[in-house]
């Protein structure tokens, strides 16, 4: 059986409470009272593009000029567009949800017109107590009108003399905690931000200049240096950092008709760090303040503004929707980033040296995550190593071949190791180090050596030619390490290096995620992971000590032990103090470091009396 309507006589009517519906749409629908100060202007904007529309032998000179008088706490907004007659008003005005601008988009297909929804002139209630608007139409200029409303559900229509020329003037007498809103150097800083894309000169006050005179370098003929002009507008809007370079946005065919300017900015970064920045404009305003999530995930450094016409918004017009123009979008602005890279590397090396220096964290991740980024930072993105920044071509000619990398956090056995061997070693527990690395050594098929793992240790640390006896193992397991420790005999550079105390890393990880705390610090399914990849390691070697069979000093105690000598025991006991100390210096905890210190001044006064 079909479910269709119920008969006709049972139907009945949906009441609408108004005054509710205005206090949703005016007081809920917008984030900020500021963006009452944007519809007004926009619907400014509007009238004058419609004025053109429908009078195009008119001669009048488009203006909206926006008056704050903070001593009355009234905002004007004023237009020398179309105006409104009677009809209109009581149309478009009083009525919500209907407006003449998409109703004239639709009939003509113009896209210069802004609004949408008809709902842009309630946003005003949602800061004022009362609104006035006085208006000439261009259809009627020997006639005046004025509307005046508090609060939007009720309203007065009134006949006035004339403007002196068509046009409008929309008057907010402001609630108290609006009031701020009548500073007319505040609304020079909002509106240069607002309408900084707008055709129309838009004045404050009674400024002689607008506040949107500014050059747009995607729209105008540029006299000089292109590059210059779009540093200078990148320098003018960006909010937070000045640009190191700026490169274009521009349309897609079939994709995406979006124009605009990208830039670099010149500020800190590092991996998780988010200073992405962008503002999007809708037909020349301002829509979305921070439109982050169109910029690549990865390109934490870059601010931007870009404007289209195919963009949809949502209802309060602060926001886009996620639809094929705005996925569409995204792909461009990423491509445009990469491409305003290679430019920029290849057109500005001075601006390429300084983005490498102050973005190499963020590059380094943004390298593993575009192939085309990847084949262009692969030789010049630094690398942070023990020795500082180096590419990774420097660290693999140091490294004799190889890559080595450290995969604990700062300092420890790797630095110590490396600084005697003179060769640098990168810090892999930094942002996207490991990662690149790795890509790096499989891309340019060389080795790369990974401290702390169980791989990278075995290159290290090799095996002794000929095994040491049972006994001596024991005796000088006994003698050098301490409980957690594993004795590993091997044979390593430089000679001079008698012995080295390497971390368990996966022991480590098991002891920090087992702590009671884990719990509340790691989200539950990241825990779950790591206890799956530690549960082979039973955490009961800390720590390996190799002992180098190279070394001179080892031999020597080893000589000395097989002959019996009595020394040997106290050259054990100051090889044991050196190694605490070594590991102390390292950032290991492993020893009483006192005692170590007071062990050495034993040894020495022992095998100085011999």
């Amino acid at each position: 059986m079909s479910q269709g309507l119920p008969p006709a006589d049972n139907l009945r009517t949906t009441e609408v409470d108004l005054g509710g519906l205005v206090s949703v749409l005016a007081t809920h629908l917008y984030s900020t009272p500021l963006v009452a100060l944007r519809e007004l202007v926009q619907n400014a904007h509007d009238s004058h593009t419609r004025r053109r529309l429908e009078d195009p032998e008119s001669t009048a000179a488009p203006v909206i000029r926006v008056r704050g008088d903070s001593a009355r706490r009234t905002l004007t907004v004023e237009d020398t567009g179309a105006g409104l007659t009677e009809p209109e008003i009581h149309a478009y005005l009083a009525t919500v949800g209907t407006g003449y601008t998409r109703m004239l988009r639709d009939l003509t297909g113009n896209q210069d017109l802004i609004g949408a929804f008809g709902l842009g002139f309630l946003s005003a209630f949602s800061v004022a107590d009362e609104v006035t608007v006085t208006t000439t139409s261009h259809r009627e200029p020997g006639l005046g009108h004025r509307y005046r409303s508090r609060g939007g559900e009720q309203y007065s229509v009134e006949p006035v003399e004339p403007r002196p020329a068509p046009g409008t003037a929309v008057e907010l007498r402001l609630k108290a905690e609006h009031g701020h809103l009548a500073d007319e150097e505040a609304l020079r800083e909002v509106l240069g931000r607002y309408c900084v894309l707008l055709p129309i000169p838009v004045y404050v006050g009674e400024d002689e200049r607008p506040v949107n005179d500014v050059l747009v370098p995607w729209r105008q003929t540029v006299d000089g240096d292109l590059h210059t002009a779009r540093m200078h507008f990148a320098s003018a809007f960006g909010r937070r950092f000045e640009p190191l370079t700026a490169f274009p946005v521009t349309p897609v065919e079939g994709a995406t008709d979006a124009v605009g300017l990208l830039w670099v900015q010149d500020g800190g970064t590092y991996g998780s760090t988010d200073n992405r920045d962008l503002a999007v404009y809708l037909r020349g305003m301002l829509l979305a303040d921070d439109a982050r999530d169109l910029l690549p995930g990865w390109a934490g450094f870059i601010g931007g503004v870009v404007e289209s016409s195919r963009l949809t918004p949502t209802a309060s017009r602060e926001d886009l929707q996620r639809d094929e123009h705005y996925r569409a979008l995204q792909k461009a602005l990423a491509d445009a980033v990469v491409d305003g890279l290679y430019e920029t590397a290849r057109l500005h090396p001075a601006a390429w040296r300084r983005i490498l220096a102050r973005h190499g964290q963020d590059l380094l991740g943004a390298a593993l995550c575009d192939d085309r980024l990847f084949t262009l930072l692969a030789d010049d993105v630094p690398v942070p190593t023990s020795q500082g920044d180096l590419t990774a071509g420097a660290l693999r000619a140091a490294g004799r071949g190889a890559l080595h990398v450290a995969l604990g956090s700062g300092g420890g056995f790797e630095e110590m190791l490396y600084r005697a061997m003179q060769v640098p070693i990168a810090r892999g527990d930094r942002y996207a180090v490991l990662p690149f690395l790795r890509r790096y050594a499989q891309l340019k098929d060389c080795r790369i050596v990974e401290l702390g793992s169980e791989s990278g240790n075995r290159e290290l640390f090799r095996d002794p030619a000929e095994p040491l006896a049972a006994e001596e193992t024991a005796w000088l397991a006994a003698a050098l390490a301490d409980d957690g420790e594993q004795l590993v005999p091997a044979r390593f550079g430089p000679p001079g290096l008698p012995l080295v105390l390497v971390p368990d890393r996966e022991a480590e990880l098991k002891a920090r995620i087992e702590d009671d705390r884990a719990d509340a610090r790691i989200p539950s399914a990241a825990l779950r992971l790591a206890r799956a990849f530690t549960a082979r390691t039973d955490g009961t070697v800390k720590a390996r000590l190799y002992l180098n069979l190279a070394s001179p000093a080892v031999q020597d105690l080893l000589t000395a032990y097989r002959a019996g000598h009595t020394g040997s025991a106290t050259a054990a006991g100051l090889l044991r103090s050196l190694k605490v100390i070594m590991a102390a210096a390292g950032g290991s905890a492993n020893g009483d470091l006192t005692a170590a210190l007071a062990g050495i001044g034993t040894a020495v006064a022992a095998l100085t009396w011999e």
